[in-house]
């Protein structure tokens, strides 16, 4: 007896429909292995062929809602930019930003059981399963943030179309006009500086440390007498601190201020307290191991398996 479950699961795994699974488990005795090799011969398994594919590129899309309290951030990959351009694509990483926003879940494989905000008879994992059949490539649910806002408001900004996402939090006893405008500009410094911290506070000890030793090699490198190495190091960490640190960076908009005091400037102008509470960056692909192909051996590869 084939249970609904191991159905499910077959179906899940591989794209194929529901009968398919049910007649390749019933033909390998119940060994969902077995029923993937069936399927694949048949070739209905077309996710799980397409599972293991690198998969670097996508969208990185945001969602606030209506009232700017809640908002997050999300990454959505593909093989290539030409479903990258796709509406169907394209629809699933906004609804898979939205559903991260507006849901509970706390990571993605808790988002992924939830139900598709498209269509509640499936679950977001069975409707990605689905469009890698439709689409013929890997997708992926690769990562989400999200921020909530109590006192204050969260704001976000998606450059090049889906290639940078951005999403803040800033704390403010008034939410005004001017406070959102200064959110979207901090959104827009983060996506074109890249700052990794939010100030000298949060920064990592162990890339600080690393950060040091690298500067201290570098000055004996340079055949500094070893009294002023010190000074010299502790001299190129506060440039460093400056540079990747949110609140120290110049603002892109006027170098005359910094993030710091710009954020200064328009509490002073509305008569609001306001700090940045938070932030997360995300660039499509970041991190990724791209598999460099070798075209005339793609090609030669094709030959082969058409022979």
């Amino acid at each position: 007896m084939i249970s609904a479950s191991a159905v499910k699961e077959l179906r899940e795994r591989t794209g194929a429909a529901m009968m398919a699974c049910k007649k390749a488990l019933t033909e390998a005795n119940g060994d969902a292995e077995k029923a993937i090799e069936i399927l694949r011969e048949k070739g209905l398994a077309a996710a799980a062929k397409k599972a293991g594919r690198i998969a670097s590129e996508g969208l990185v899309l945001a969602y606030v809602d209506e009232s700017s309290k809640s908002g997050a951030v999300a990454e959505v990959n593909c093989e290539t930019d030409f479903v990258s351009e796709n509406e169907s694509f394209k629809l699933l990483a906004k609804n898979v930003a939205k559903m991260a926003a507006l849901s509970n879940a706390k990571d993605v494989n808790e988002l992924l059981e939830q139900k598709y905000i498209e269509d509640e008879s499936v679950t977001l994992k069975e409707f990605v399963t689905n469009l890698i059949s439709k689409l013929g490539e890997n997708i992926n649910v690769r990562r989400f943030t999200k921020f909530s806002a109590e006192n204050g408001l969260v704001e976000s900004y998606v450059h090049a179309g889906g290639k940078i996402g951005v999403l803040v939090k800033l704390n403010s006893d008034k939410v005004v006009p001017e406070v959102s405008t200064l959110a979207k500009d901090i959104c827009m410094q983060i996506a074109a500086a890249n700052p990794l911290f939010l100030d000298e506070t949060s920064v990592d000890h162990e890339a600080l440390d690393k950060e040091r030793e690298i500067y201290r090699v570098q000055a004996l490198n340079e055949g500094k007498p070893e009294k002023i190495v010190e000074k010299m190091v502790e001299g190129r960490i506060k440039k460093y601190l400056k540079e990747v640190c949110l609140v120290d960076q110049l603002w892109v908009k006027d170098s005359e201020l910094t993030i710091s005091k710009l954020v200064d400037k328009v509490a002073k102008e509305v008569g609001a307290k306001i700090t940045i509470a938070d932030f997360v960056r995300f660039e499509r692909g970041e991190g990724i191991e791209k598999k460099e192909e070798n075209f005339a051996e793609e090609v030669q590869r094709q030959m082969q398996q058409n022979k």
